[in-house]
């Protein structure tokens, strides 16, 4: 068997964490200068809600280095920011497929769980059981 060189997705080397429990009105600048203080910033991203246009209460956020992403998950981890203790830890990428309850073929109904009606009247359905 030949190994490569080249790192495997679970041992690539993580920069990007996940910062959860942010208060709606955090800012992606205000976390920008929290994480500064700890290493080099590379991108902040804070997602919002498609319909109401506000925050999630959740962001991510690139550090140039492994080893600022570490240091920055250890000291910031339970840190006051906003009247909200963050949660910070490394970023897991998403399964494909989505969430729970995600069906791949759209939103078919669920199959019937015992016979399905008759179409038509009762009158009809009494007519043909009589065998007219």
């Amino acid at each position: 068997m030949v190994e490569t060189d080249k790192p495997r997705k679970k041992d690539a080397i993580q920069t990007k964490l996940f910062v959860g429990n942010l208060s709606f009105d955090t800012t992606s600048d205000q976390l920008r200068d929290l994480f500064g203080e700890v290493g080099e910033v590379v991108n902040v991203t804070v997602p919002t809600d498609r319909d109401t246009g506000r925050a999630r209460g959740f962001a991510f956020v690139e550090l140039a280095t492994s080893a600022a992403a570490a240091a920055a998950a250890e000291k910031l981890d339970g840190y006051e920011l906003d009247g909200r203790a963050l949660r910070v830890n490394e970023a897991v990428e998403r399964s494909e497929g989505g969430g729970p309850g995600f069906r791949p073929r759209g939103f078919a109904p669920a199959p019937p769980a015992h016979r399905p009606r008759p179409k038509g009247s009762r009158r009809n359905v009494r007519a043909r059981k009589r065998g007219f």
